[in-house]
């Protein structure tokens, strides 16, 4: 009897999981209407997951899918790797969302499952106790000769980071200050230590430094800033120069390996939180993006983005060790344009794909060109114009402006290694220490697929990788029908941007992935 009520249980599992099917007709918008002109502050937070002719607001129809598509409905649980800078696996969102390596035991000092890892309950720290690090055009720079014309490039992007650095520090310093200033000002007027930009608004008598507090507070609120936010600007612009482009500073020798050996993988550790809680801010909030879209996910922690660029063997193995391990989505939330060793993350994305295993990549926060022969940024999935595999997905960022201004104006594009966008502007997410914040970057729009690509893969796990990809690429929703081309004053069309020409959409590759064999 009991052999039979397990099998009813299976077979319901099943019926349930595989082979949902939806009558509903896909989400159809005229690109020619413009959305909402202001976000309300109570849709600031969770704008991504929206829709656009319920809301006004080009989101992914996440809840529109929840509510109307999925209800009850419980897919299988399934495993996302995260390659970045570490996760605060104890953030309360996280920690119960966490991957665990069951065949090995805690503690033991004993790689039990014989995967080349020792203790790697829930993931590996490829870097170890490494924190900061070089660019990777000042660690070339290092090995060449002045002789060779390579020797001015590199030299140039140092000089290019440097003043750019130094001119931000400086901005960031002089909006404390004025902030400081203004702030002073209203909170004298009003003879209290905490108002609103509404309170300021209605004082009856303004003077000349009243109006100008009150111009500067406005910009100050409209462009999401913070004395919080400028000082950790200016900590990070300063550790570019202390770091990032510092000759004489070296992070990897800590590590304990050569970076130059794919073979050398006996190093790092299983602390994948890191040395440094605060430094996982990045992970942590591309670890809650995933889960604020779909909560029926197992985050699977590599840390092998430091404070700098990535070494090229630390992202090889980690795509590998992600493919080994059970991961079937991988997000790659990093990228830098110069990548000497590119051959072993190419391999490593290939043997992924034989592994039948999607990676969802950001494609970069330059405002720049990245189709084949023009900006180069890694990692990617072609040589010489030619697609390696057809397991990743290349992200750009939208924002929440149904427009010409639905682009994020940081964003990469490419008619042809651009795939789709994906919110990516001002995301709510998870950050160390049980906090949360805002935080812009094709970073943020990489984790809005790979939450989607979870919930297609947990309904439809036959569906294949390739699959996968044409679904959500077809999927889409349209972008608007003229667009800013990021970096540019000039105004083009969809699919000048990214292959597809449109936003991920979750109701739409639902419904698709329905009926996809």
């Amino acid at each position: 009897m009991q052999k039979k009520i397990y099998i009813l249980l299976l077979l319901i599992f099943f019926i349930r999981c595989g082979t949902l099917k939806f009558s509903s007709d896909p989400i159809v918008v005229n690109n020619q209407n413009k959305g909402k002109e202001k976000i309300d502050e109570g849709e600031k937070k969770n704008w991504f997951l929206l829709d656009l002719n319920k809301d006004s607001i080009p989101g992914m129809s996440v809840k529109k899918a929840k509510e109307e598509l999925l209800k009850n409905n419980k897919g299988s649980s399934v495993i996302v790797a995260v390659i970045d800078s570490g996760v605060d696996i104890e953030h309360s969102l996280i920690s119960e969302s966490t991957w665990v390596n069951k065949k090995e035991i805690p503690n033991n000092n004993i790689d039990d499952d014989k995967n080349g890892y020792v203790d790697d309950i829930n993931g590996w720290n490829f870097l170890g106790k490494s924190d900061k690090e070089n660019m990777e055009y000042l660690r070339l720079i290092r090995k060449t000769s002045k002789n060779d014309s390579l020797f001015n490039i590199y030299k140039t992007e140092i000089e290019e980071v440097k003043n750019t650095s130094n001119q931000r520090i400086e901005r960031g310093k002089d909006l404390i200050k004025k902030y400081t200033k203004y702030d002073s000002i209203i909170r004298s007027v009003l003879n209290k230590d905490s108002y609103s930009l509404n309170d300021a608004e209605k004082i009856n008598f303004k003077t000349l430094d009243v109006l100008d507090a009150i111009d500067f507070l406005k910009f100050f609120k409209k462009n999401s800033l913070s004395i919080e936010r400028l000082e950790g600007a200016i900590k990070y612009y300063n550790n570019r120069l202390k770091y990032h482009i510092n000759l004489d500073f070296e992070g990897r020798s800590i590590v304990g390996d050569d970076p130059n050996d794919i073979n050398d993988t006996n190093y790092g550790n299983p602390n994948v939180i890191g040395p440094n809680k605060d430094s996982a801010d990045h992970g942590t909030h591309v670890s809650g993006i995933i889960l604020s879209i779909y909560d029926n996910v197992k985050i699977m922690t590599l840390r092998a983005v430091p404070d700098g660029d990535e070494y090229d063997k630390d992202v090889a193995l980690a795509i590998r060790y992600a493919a080994n391990n059970g991961a079937k989505i991988i997000n790659t939330s990093f990228g830098k344009s110069y990548s000497p060793q590119s051959n072993w993350v190419y391999d490593a994305i290939k043997y992924a794909a034989k592994k039948d295993v999607l990676i969802i990549n950001a494609s970069g926060n330059d405002s720049e060109n990245i189709n084949p022969g023009l900006n180069k940024t890694f990692p990617n999935d072609e040589i010489n114009g030619k697609e390696i595999a057809n397991n990743m997905i290349n992200v750009g960022a939208s924002t929440y402006m149904y427009s010409e201004d639905l682009p994020a104006y940081f964003t990469n594009f490419g008619s042809i290694n651009v795939d789709l966008f994906a919110p990516g502007y001002q995301i709510y997410s998870s950050i160390p220490n049980n906090k949360y914040d805002f935080n812009s970057g094709t970073s943020m729009a990489a984790p809005s697929v790979s939450g989607v690509a979870a919930i297609i893969r947990s309904f439809y796990p036959k569906l294949k990788a390739p699959a996968i990809k044409k679904i959500l690429l077809d999927s889409g929703i349209p972008m608007y029908n003229s667009l800013n081309n990021p970096g540019s004053q000039e105004v083009v069309s969809p699919e000048n941007l990214s292959k597809s020409g449109k936003i991920v959409n979750l109701y739409n590759a639902l419904i698709l992935a329905s009926t996809t064999k």
